[in-house]
């Protein structure tokens, strides 16, 4: 069955079938092939895009405007400090606004209602670039990088996610694993997985009974036997700086390590991570947190280096993975 997803939104995995899934993650192939072998035919020549960011980013943004401008596309850039949006001026009269402007929007901020009021409301495709619910972009990315580093198809792939289960990246990669018939386990302490949403649970759970997918959320560290995959998160996003000492406590145990991947009896598993990573003590936060004596590495260099790890090939493909996406919804 033909794929067209011109004029739509792409604000979670789950409002897509899993053939829409493969035509976004085969289009994100086959652009990356082109830009590598110098084919450029812009496919959104004289389209006007506008990314509105409430949370920073270097990945996200440097993805947009590069995906879009490689493809012919003007981008405007809109932060917190620059724009009316939710101040002065409600969410959806910011959409309708913008959506007289531009053929697109990207949204990447807290709440998810917000980046679905923006589609409700603007008239032109929304595109979401992450929220503290999920990040689908970011998943495509990901599957694209096991694509072309494992050698078995998604649907015999297991990834484990080993830190706070109740994150944004392990809600994403759910919706995803059982959107593709995956074996995912989010694998973390027993005080975390109390606080994972219900709700979440119940719609991949329903999911996974027609795709196939396996979803775990365990502290069970057997369930590593196996992986292809091991995905790696910081421990306390942006905003949670305050709970840093605490998730520190909770999650060590759960630092990636060589014995990690050891664990999972597989010598050509991959690691994977969303970065930014604490992986050293290069960065201001880690040495600050360090010198009270609190450890907030979530991998250790010798793993985030070494040769399991595609971090980068995977950062890389955050740029292809969201050129499909505006391609196939704006494109022409």
């Amino acid at each position: 069955m033909a794929v067209n997803l011109k004029g739509k939104s792409f604000l979670t995995l789950m409002d897509l079938t899993p053939q829409e899934i493969r035509y976004l993650l085969d289009l994100g192939h086959d652009l990356k092939s082109k830009r590598r072998a110098g084919i450029c035919d812009p496919a959104l020549k004289g389209k006007h895009i506008v990314l509105l960011f409430e949370k920073t980013s270097t990945r996200t943004r440097c993805s947009f405007e590069v995906a879009a401008t490689q493809e012919g596309a003007h981008v405007t850039y809109l932060d917190a400090g620059s724009s009316q949006m939710g101040k002065k001026e409600s969410m959806e009269d910011t959409a309708k606004v913008l959506g007289r402007f531009f053929d697109g929007i990207e949204y990447r901020g807290f709440d998810q209602k917000v980046v679905e009021d923006l589609a409700k409301y603007a008239g032109v495709p929304v595109w979401n670039g992450l929220t503290d619910w999920d990040h689908p972009t970011q998943i495509l990315a990901d599957m694209m990088t096991i694509e072309e580093h494992c050698a078995k198809p998604l649907k015999e792939v297991k990834v484990v996610f080993p830190g706070d289960v109740r994150n944004n990246m392990c809600y994403a990669w759910m919706y995803g694993c059982a959107k593709m018939g995956m074996h995912f386990v989010g694998l973390g302490p027993q005080q975390l997985i109390d606080g994972v949403d219900q709700s979440v649970l119940r719609q991949v759970q329903e999911v996974a009974r027609q795709t196939g997918a396996t979803i775990e959320i365990t502290s069970d560290e057997g369930t590593l036997t196996g992986a292809d995959v091991i995905y790696g998160d910081i421990w306390a996003s942006m905003g949670e700086e305050d709970l840093i000492p605490e998730r520190a406590r909770l999650l060590t145990p759960y630092r990636v390590t060589e014995e990690t991947l050891k664990r999972t009896g597989n010598r050509n598993v991959l690691y994977l991570h969303c970065l930014p990573s604490f992986h050293d003590f290069e960065t201001k936060l880690a040495k600050e947190w360090h010198a009270k004596g609190v450890d907030i590495r979530e991998v250790t260099d010798e793993v985030f280096r070494g040769p399991h790890s595609v971090v980068f090939d995977e950062a890389e493909n955050r740029m292809h993975s969201i050129k499909a996406v505006l391609v196939a919804t704006i494109g022409r």
